[in-house]
């Protein structure tokens, strides 16, 4: 974890300062400038619509009761693809529209499935019927807990220097 850290934070300004200077002589300073707000503007629009269309996707999958996780992946993928794509240099404008773009956004979810396999256990939340969050209607009774408490409460301000007393049973 910390060489990935020093790379994201050291190498990879080092090479895109690197990258922009190369274009800057082989092009000229004020073309390289406007190369890096277009592709920003660009990428903007485009983080725009991808992003978008992930939503679109996801709230169909929920409307469809399926369990959203491709669109969740494609999600991430956009959001970090975009910030990519509005951080200044050639280098992450490169990934962030690699991760913007359909076909290999694809290829780097399946990339990203693979690494994080095994790693995570997804935990269900009871209730026992088809769908996300809630059982079906016409189902039994919901199940109880032992967490469901239906009270009434007052509060008792203190007397002087005495401590919090509790407050009195009018029941008896």
């Amino acid at each position: 974890m910390p060489l990935l850290l020093v790379l994201l934070f050291i190498v990879v300004p080092i090479a895109e300062l690197y990258v922009i200077i190369q274009v800057g002589q082989l092009i000229g300073i004020v073309p390289t400038l406007i190369l890096l707000l277009a592709d920003a503007v660009l990428g903007s629009m485009l983080l725009k619509h991808e992003g978008r269309s992930a939503w679109r996707r996801f709230n169909e999958a929920l409307a469809a009761r399926r369990f959203p996780g491709k669109e969740v992946a494609d999600g991430v993928l956009i959001v970090i693809g975009g910030t990519l794509l509005l951080t200044p240099g050639f280098l992450t404008d490169v990934f962030g529209l690699l991760l913007l773009l359909p076909p290999t956004r694809a290829i780097a979810r399946r990339v990203l499935k693979r690494l994080t396999i095994g790693r995570f256990t997804v935990v269900g939340m009871g209730g026992g019927g088809p769908g996300p969050f809630r059982p079906p209607s016409g189902a039994g009774p919901r199940p109880s807990r032992d967490y469901d408490i239906d009270a009434t409460a007052e509060e008792v301000p203190p007397q002087g220097d005495q401590e919090p007393r509790l407050p009195r049973s009018d029941r008896g």
